[in-house]
């Protein structure tokens, strides 16, 4: 395949789902529920919706400065700025094209700060196995919280048996993967294994870290500011307002889930949303209304501080490109 028409597809298929899915559950409301969700959206406090995306720019800060700590076992410390802003296109990034952002995050540091692309990926891959452990550990808190309503929630909703064959069937090209670099003699095999090199350096840079702690601490940190921005936002709209905590962690995990696995949750984040409030109860237009202002209002700062940092970025290293 074309290599132009394959991008292409890879940013066109994950957004036409995404705005097919929104048409889709929208257009099975009744104009008295459309009118329920445009009245929410109406009617929300967004300087309450402002001070919860605050909240995850000082998250996207503290990701910079925690990145650091994953370099400097490697010998290099980059400027915070610049690793802000690559943080910011990373995000950008993961709006058009899944999993695009982690990509660029470490061209934009090969760039401007010269960390080899291969070790920088490689922090980066280190840095989101702790996101995961810590959504799990969300995800944990959630199901013990409220195990019967989410058990029941999974079932219908999660498609079990086709996970599992998607899981068996990864499992399979990654031993065929393993077993053509052990083998092989080819210059491709040979240039995988080198690049495999570098990223093991990146990826267990974080056992050679002298401040571990500090990189706990911040990661702690890192996902608290998340929770504080989502609990802040449920203050929006009146209905929302006081939710128990349970319900509060249970829906965040759920949002999280979409934001990690989805193109920074297009399409799919108010449905989830809307889909796990109903179940506590929660009218699924109030729902729907709240996982649009959470999600658009991120989405919205996303674009900006992504597309300003694509500009500033060459303006800010210009002493250093010259």
């Amino acid at each position: 395949m074309n290599k132009s028409l394959s991008k292409f597809l890879q940013i066109v298929i994950p957004l036409g789902l995404g705005l097919f899915l929104m048409w889709f559950f929208y257009s099975k409301y009744t104009p008295e529920q459309k009118e329920q969700v445009f009245d929410n959206l109406e009617n929300a406090n967004y300087w309450i919706v402002a001070l919860a995306v605050l909240l995850s720019v000082i998250s996207h800060m503290v990701r910079a400065y925690r990145w650091n700590l994953l370099l400097e076992p490697m010998g290099y410390h980059p400027r915070l700025l610049n690793n802000f802003m690559a943080v910011s296109v990373a995000y950008l990034m993961n709006i058009f094209i899944p999993k695009s952002g982690e990509v660029s995050r470490a061209l934009v540091l090969t760039s401007y700060e010269k960390v080899p692309f291969d070790k920088g990926f490689g922090t980066i891959i280190s840095e989101r196995v702790v996101d995961v452990v810590f959504l799990f550990a969300f995800t944990f808190v959630a199901l013990v919280l409220q195990f019967d309503l989410l058990y029941e929630f999974l079932l219908e909703k999660v498609p079990v048996k086709e996970i599992g064959l998607a899981l068996a069937g990864l499992l399979v090209l990654f031993i065929l993967f393993v077993t053509f670099l052990k083998y092989s003699k080819s210059k491709l095999s040979s240039k995988i294994n080198g690049l495999i090199a570098g990223l093991r350096e990146g990826i267990f840079s974080i056992l050679k870290m002298k401040r571990k702690w500090n990189f706990i601490l911040q990661s702690f940190l890192i996902w608290i500011l998340y929770l504080a921005s989502f609990y802040t936002a449920t203050y929006a709209l009146p209905e929302t307002t006081g939710l128990d905590a349970g319900i509060i962690i249970i829906t965040f995990v759920v949002g999280s889930f979409t934001f990690a696995f989805t193109n920074s949750g297009f399409g799919y984040y108010p449905l989830a949303i809307a889909g796990i409030m109903l179940v506590f109860g929660i009218p699924e237009t109030t729902g729907t209304a709240f996982g649009w202002i959470v999600w658009t209002s991120n989405i919205l700062y996303l674009l900006i501080s992504g597309a300003l940092s694509f500009i500033f970025l060459p303006i800010y290293n210009r002493n250093r490109l010259s």
